[in-house]
Protein backbone atom coordinates (compact mmCIF):
# COMPACT_ATOMS: atom_id res chain seq x y z
CA UNK A 1 0.00 0.00 0.00
CA UNK A 2 1.31 3.44 -0.86
CA UNK A 3 1.79 6.03 1.79
CA UNK A 4 -1.24 8.33 2.14
CA UNK A 5 -1.20 12.01 1.43
CA UNK A 6 -0.88 14.13 -1.65
CA UNK A 7 -1.54 17.64 -2.92
CA UNK A 8 -4.41 19.23 -1.06
CA UNK A 9 -4.67 16.40 1.48
CA UNK A 10 -4.74 16.86 5.26
CA UNK A 11 -3.64 13.91 7.40
CA UNK A 12 -5.13 13.51 10.87
CA UNK A 13 -3.40 10.76 12.86
CA UNK A 14 -5.00 9.83 16.19
CA UNK A 15 -2.77 7.95 18.64
CA UNK A 16 -4.29 6.32 21.67
CA UNK A 17 -2.11 6.71 24.79
CA UNK A 18 -0.23 3.79 26.32
CA UNK A 19 -1.65 1.65 29.08
CA UNK A 20 -2.41 3.82 32.12
CA UNK A 21 -2.10 3.31 35.85
CA UNK A 22 -5.81 4.12 36.07
CA UNK A 23 -6.63 1.16 33.84
CA UNK A 24 -4.42 -1.19 35.85
CA UNK A 25 -5.89 0.04 39.15
CA UNK A 26 -9.47 0.17 37.75
CA UNK A 27 -9.85 3.84 38.66
CA UNK A 28 -11.79 6.50 36.77
CA UNK A 29 -8.96 8.43 35.13
CA UNK A 30 -10.11 12.00 34.78
CA UNK A 31 -8.12 15.08 35.74
CA UNK A 32 -7.78 13.84 39.32
CA UNK A 33 -7.70 10.09 38.76
CA UNK A 34 -5.08 9.93 36.01
CA UNK A 35 -1.57 9.31 37.32
CA UNK A 36 0.12 8.62 34.01
CA UNK A 37 1.39 5.55 32.22
CA UNK A 38 2.05 2.16 33.70
CA UNK A 39 5.42 0.53 33.07
CA UNK A 40 3.83 -1.45 30.24
CA UNK A 41 2.33 1.75 28.87
CA UNK A 42 5.74 3.39 28.66
CA UNK A 43 7.11 0.34 26.87
CA UNK A 44 4.25 0.53 24.36
CA UNK A 45 4.96 4.19 23.68
CA UNK A 46 8.67 3.47 23.27
CA UNK A 47 7.85 0.72 20.77
CA UNK A 48 5.72 3.18 18.79
CA UNK A 49 8.50 5.78 18.90
CA UNK A 50 11.01 3.26 17.56
CA UNK A 51 8.64 2.21 14.79
CA UNK A 52 7.98 5.79 13.69
CA UNK A 53 11.70 6.54 13.67
CA UNK A 54 12.37 3.43 11.59
CA UNK A 55 9.57 3.77 9.04
CA UNK A 56 9.34 7.55 8.73
CA UNK A 57 5.60 7.12 8.16
CA UNK A 58 4.81 10.37 9.96
CA UNK A 59 7.81 12.28 8.63
CA UNK A 60 6.83 15.84 7.96
CA UNK A 61 4.28 16.01 10.78
CA UNK A 62 3.86 19.66 11.72
CA UNK A 63 1.68 19.42 14.83
CA UNK A 64 1.84 17.19 17.92
CA UNK A 65 -1.22 17.76 20.05
CA UNK A 66 -2.17 15.97 23.27
CA UNK A 67 -4.85 16.10 25.91
CA UNK A 68 -3.98 17.48 29.35
CA UNK A 69 -4.24 14.06 31.03
CA UNK A 70 -0.85 12.69 32.18
CA UNK A 71 -1.18 9.38 30.30
CA UNK A 72 -1.54 11.22 27.00
CA UNK A 73 1.15 13.81 27.77
CA UNK A 74 3.68 11.11 28.67
CA UNK A 75 2.90 9.18 25.48
CA UNK A 76 3.32 12.31 23.36
CA UNK A 77 6.62 13.19 25.04
CA UNK A 78 7.96 9.69 24.41
CA UNK A 79 7.13 9.66 20.69
CA UNK A 80 8.12 13.30 20.04
CA UNK A 81 11.77 12.48 19.14
CA UNK A 82 10.51 10.37 16.22
CA UNK A 83 8.53 13.38 14.97
CA UNK A 84 11.44 15.78 14.78
CA UNK A 85 11.11 16.76 18.45
CA UNK A 86 7.92 18.68 17.74
CA UNK A 87 6.67 20.80 20.62
CA UNK A 88 3.97 18.94 22.57
CA UNK A 89 0.90 21.17 22.61
CA UNK A 90 -1.81 20.45 25.20
CA UNK A 91 -5.54 20.92 24.67
CA UNK A 92 -8.24 19.77 27.09
CA UNK A 93 -10.67 19.51 24.19
CA UNK A 94 -9.04 16.21 23.19
CA UNK A 95 -9.43 14.75 26.67
CA UNK A 96 -11.49 11.66 27.36
CA UNK A 97 -15.10 12.20 28.42
CA UNK A 98 -15.14 14.28 31.61
CA UNK A 99 -16.39 12.11 34.51
CA UNK A 100 -17.44 14.91 36.88
CA UNK A 101 -17.87 13.82 40.49
CA UNK A 102 -16.99 10.27 39.53
CA UNK A 103 -13.37 11.19 38.88
CA UNK A 104 -10.80 9.09 40.79
CA UNK A 105 -13.42 6.64 42.11
CA UNK A 106 -12.88 2.96 41.53
CA UNK A 107 -15.01 1.73 38.64
CA UNK A 108 -16.91 -0.53 41.02
CA UNK A 109 -17.81 2.45 43.23
CA UNK A 110 -18.63 4.57 40.19
CA UNK A 111 -21.08 1.99 38.84
CA UNK A 112 -22.64 1.44 42.25
CA UNK A 113 -23.26 5.19 42.65
CA UNK A 114 -24.18 6.27 39.14
CA UNK A 115 -25.13 3.19 37.14
CA UNK A 116 -24.24 2.74 33.50
CA UNK A 117 -24.50 6.41 32.49
CA UNK A 118 -24.51 6.81 28.72
CA UNK A 119 -25.39 3.13 28.24
CA UNK A 120 -28.88 4.09 29.43
CA UNK A 121 -29.08 7.24 27.30
CA UNK A 122 -26.48 9.16 25.25
CA UNK A 123 -27.98 12.36 26.69
CA UNK A 124 -27.58 11.34 30.34
CA UNK A 125 -24.40 12.57 32.05
CA UNK A 126 -22.17 9.86 33.47
CA UNK A 127 -22.32 11.46 36.93
CA UNK A 128 -23.10 14.88 38.43
CA UNK A 129 -20.91 17.45 36.70
CA UNK A 130 -19.92 14.99 33.97
CA UNK A 131 -20.47 15.13 30.23
CA UNK A 132 -23.07 13.04 28.50
CA UNK A 133 -21.92 10.94 25.55
CA UNK A 134 -23.72 13.37 23.22
CA UNK A 135 -22.02 16.42 24.75
CA UNK A 136 -18.67 14.68 24.52
CA UNK A 137 -19.17 13.88 20.83
CA UNK A 138 -20.03 17.50 20.06
CA UNK A 139 -16.78 18.57 21.76
CA UNK A 140 -14.73 15.99 19.87
CA UNK A 141 -16.26 16.82 16.50
CA UNK A 142 -15.89 20.56 16.97
CA UNK A 143 -12.26 20.16 18.06
CA UNK A 144 -11.17 17.83 15.27
CA UNK A 145 -12.72 20.06 12.62
CA UNK A 146 -11.07 23.13 14.17
CA UNK A 147 -7.65 21.50 14.30
CA UNK A 148 -7.87 20.38 10.68
CA UNK A 149 -9.04 23.80 9.49
CA UNK A 150 -6.14 25.43 11.37
CA UNK A 151 -3.62 23.08 9.70
CA UNK A 152 -4.89 22.41 6.21
CA UNK A 153 -2.65 20.26 3.99
CA UNK A 154 -0.47 19.31 6.96
CA UNK A 155 0.11 16.10 8.92
CA UNK A 156 -1.43 16.45 12.38
CA UNK A 157 -0.68 13.96 15.17
CA UNK A 158 -3.08 13.92 18.14
CA UNK A 159 -2.30 11.78 21.18
CA UNK A 160 -5.67 11.20 22.75
CA UNK A 161 -8.07 8.59 24.09
CA UNK A 162 -10.28 5.73 23.00
CA UNK A 163 -13.40 7.85 23.31
CA UNK A 164 -11.93 10.57 21.10
CA UNK A 165 -11.03 8.01 18.45
CA UNK A 166 -14.53 6.54 18.61
CA UNK A 167 -15.89 10.07 18.39
CA UNK A 168 -13.96 10.61 15.17
CA UNK A 169 -16.08 7.91 13.55
CA UNK A 170 -19.19 9.88 14.46
CA UNK A 171 -17.91 13.33 13.48
CA UNK A 172 -15.87 12.38 10.40
CA UNK A 173 -17.40 9.06 9.37
CA UNK A 174 -21.08 9.77 10.08
CA UNK A 175 -21.48 6.84 12.47
CA UNK A 176 -24.72 7.08 14.52
CA UNK A 177 -24.74 8.98 17.80
CA UNK A 178 -26.15 6.00 19.68
CA UNK A 179 -23.47 3.34 20.12
CA UNK A 180 -24.69 0.37 18.11
CA UNK A 181 -21.33 -1.30 18.66
CA UNK A 182 -18.07 -0.55 20.47
CA UNK A 183 -14.67 0.10 18.94
CA UNK A 184 -11.91 -1.82 20.71
CA UNK A 185 -9.09 0.69 20.27
CA UNK A 186 -5.74 -0.62 21.52
CA UNK A 187 -3.15 1.34 23.47
CA UNK A 188 -0.68 3.27 21.23
CA UNK A 189 -2.63 2.27 18.13
CA UNK A 190 -2.72 4.57 15.10
CA UNK A 191 -6.00 5.63 13.51
CA UNK A 192 -5.61 7.84 10.47
CA UNK A 193 -8.08 9.98 8.56
CA UNK A 194 -7.46 11.99 5.41
CA UNK A 195 -9.42 14.97 4.21
CA UNK A 196 -9.08 14.96 0.44
CA UNK A 197 -9.21 18.07 -1.78
CA UNK A 198 -12.91 17.43 -2.53
CA UNK A 199 -13.66 17.78 1.21
CA UNK A 200 -14.48 14.12 1.79
CA UNK A 201 -13.00 12.15 4.67
CA UNK A 202 -11.23 8.84 4.09
CA UNK A 203 -10.34 6.33 6.80
CA UNK A 204 -6.79 5.22 5.98
CA UNK A 205 -6.28 2.87 8.92
CA UNK A 206 -7.77 1.98 12.30
CA UNK A 207 -6.16 0.35 15.34
CA UNK A 208 -2.74 -0.13 13.72
CA UNK A 209 -0.54 -1.78 16.38
CA UNK A 210 2.13 -3.46 14.24
CA UNK A 211 4.81 -2.20 16.66
CA UNK A 212 3.31 -4.27 19.50
CA UNK A 213 3.50 -7.60 17.64
CA UNK A 214 7.00 -9.08 17.48
CA UNK A 215 7.97 -9.81 13.91
CA UNK A 216 4.88 -8.18 12.47
CA UNK A 217 5.28 -6.48 9.15
CA UNK A 218 3.96 -3.11 8.15
CA UNK A 219 2.84 -1.62 4.87
CA UNK A 220 5.07 1.35 5.58
CA UNK A 221 8.53 1.44 4.10
CA UNK A 222 11.41 3.63 5.18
Amino acid sequence: MAKPGGPGTTRLVLVRHGESNATVDRVVGGHDGCTGLSRRGRQQAEALRDRLARTGELAGASVLLTSVLPRAIETAEIIAPALGDLKVEQDCDVCEIHPGEGDALSWDDFTARYGQGEAESPFRPMAPGAESWAEFLVRVGRTLVRVVEDHEEECIVVVCHGGVIEGSFVSLGNMPLRREFRLATENTSLTEWERRPDGRWWLVRFNDTAHLTPGAGSFWSA
